[in-house]
Formats: C-alpha cells, sequence, structure tokens
C-alpha cells in the first residue's frame, strides 16, 4: 500500500463549502495509565544499619552450604517476612502501610472495606555485586510488587542504568513509531522505564509488569528487599497458589 502525499493539507485548519472550521482544544486522558509509587522512609537509617550485616551474615552462612552459588548475586527464600527478627517485622511493618497507602491512593475503598481484605504476602532479600543483576521477570499471580532499598553504592560514572530497577513497556511494542509518537511527553512517553534505587525508599508498582535489576557496573553492593502483595476480599474464592 502506498501512501499520497499532500503537500496542500493543512493539518489544523481545512475548507468546506468556503467556510473555515477550527477544532476546539484536544482532551487527552491517560486511557492505560499504570500506578508506580515511591514512598520515602523517615527513620530509615538506623533500621537499614541493622539490617544490612543481618542480611550479610545470613546470606554468608547460606552460601558456605551451597555449590555453585553466583558471587555476584544471592537471594534469600520468600519468607522473609516470617522471621521473627524485630528489625525484619518493623519493615515488614512499614511495607505493608506503605502499599495499603498506595491501594487506598488509587481505588475508592472506605478504611472499613480495605481493612476487611485479607494479606498474602511474599518477600525476600537480595544482594547484588559487582557485574551481577536480577534477570527479567514477572509476577502474574500477585497484584503489587515492592522494592526496598536497604543500602546502594554510588552511581557508576560510565554507565547511567548501573543497579536501576527497569520497568519493561510491552503494551505498545507493535505502535507504528514516527516523529510524533517518538518524543511524546509522560504519561505517553514510549520505552522502559527506570528508578534508581535510594536506602529508605520503597518502588511500588503491578507485579504483572516485567522487570529486573541491570547489570551492577562499579564497586559496592545494592540490598533489596522485594515483596509481592495481593488482597483477598471476604468470600472470595479461585486465588490461584502461588
Amino acid at each position: 500500500m502506498r501512501f499520497r502525499r499532500h503537500p496542500k493539507l493543512n493539518p489544523i485548519r481545512g475548507k468546506r463549502d468556503g467556510k473555515v472550521i477550527s477544532p476546539g482544544p484536544p482532551s487527552v486522558i491517560p486511557l492505560f495509565a499504570t500506578p508506580f509509587c515511591v514512598v520515602s522512609f523517615s527513620g530509615s537509617e538506623a533500621l537499614n544499619g541493622v539490617l544490612a550485616p543481618l542480611f550479610a551474615d545470613h546470606a554468608a552462612r547460606e552460601r558456605s552450604r551451597q555449590a555453585g552459588h553466583q558471587a555476584s548475586r544471592y537471594s534469600s527464600r520468600d519468607d522473609l517476612f516470617e522471621w521473627p527478627n524485630e528489625p525484619v517485622q518493623e519493615l515488614k511493618n512499614g511495607i505493608v502501610e506503605a502499599v495499603m497507602a498506595f491501594v487506598r491512593s488509587i481505588n475508592d475503598f472506605s478504611d472499613e472495606q480495605l481493612n476487611s481484605f485479607r494479606i498474602q504476602a511474599r518477600s525476600w532479600y537480595t544482594i547484588v555485586g559487582t557485574d551481577g543483576c536480577v534477570p527479567s521477570v514477572s509476577y502474574p499471580n500477585a497484584a503489587w510488587c515492592a522494592f526496598y532499598c536497604i543500602a546502594a553504592p554510588p552511581p557508576s560514572p560510565t554507565r547511567f542504568d548501573s543497579g536501576v530497577l527497569r520497568l519493561h513497556e510491552s503494551f505498545r511494542t507493535t505502535m507504528f513509531s514516527d516523529a510524533t509518537t517518538a518524543r511524546t511527553h509522560m504519561p505517553y512517553q514510549p520505552g522502559h522505564n527506570t528508578w534508581r534505587p535510594e536506602p529508605g525508599q520503597v518502588a511500588l508498582f503491578p507485579a504483572s509488569i516485567t522487570h529486573e535489576i541491570a547489570m551492577m557496573r562499579g564497586e559496592g553492593e545494592l540490598i533489596l528487599v522485594t515483596a509481592l502483595f495481593r488482597f483477598v476480599a471476604p468470600g472470595q474464592t479461585g486465588i490461584p497458589w502461588w
């Protein structure tokens, strides 16, 4: 199929029967908007200072029992929120509170309704070292994903994307790209999006989004806590096992 060029076509004004027509202002809405939230925790320095060595010691013990483990990355089992340690439970309560506030802000539930939901959660910590990464993944059986940063090295001077959380865009993969689609502003800007983990901050987004931690190019370690959440309403059935 060939498109004819119309050099005299005016995209703003046209004529019909000698009359000039003029469109009104456009009404644009973000039709397929995706919520992404960042929450900063006050008083996180002291808590992170306790959790970092706790996780490092735990990882060292577990690595000594594993054959062929990756030196550049370690992930714990997904029972972190079940640890009885007071600092871990304090972090759990903080992340749950942040998730509740996030969910409340994008829904019309009353506090009574929201508090009636049963929360299901899984969580683990990950230590990413030099040349380490977390490969692309998504969690279709969870509703929300949280990334809390305990420690992060300085940004790499050579790779701006070193150690960032990258969220992959997928729903516009077949969209035609021209001069008007490639440079649109947020929230319509095409392409992947990134968030640089900062100690004491948690990022929240739909768990179905494919995401990764980009390869660490530099010295130091990135320590993250990942948590998956879903809410079960009273009487709700059919939730798949995860």
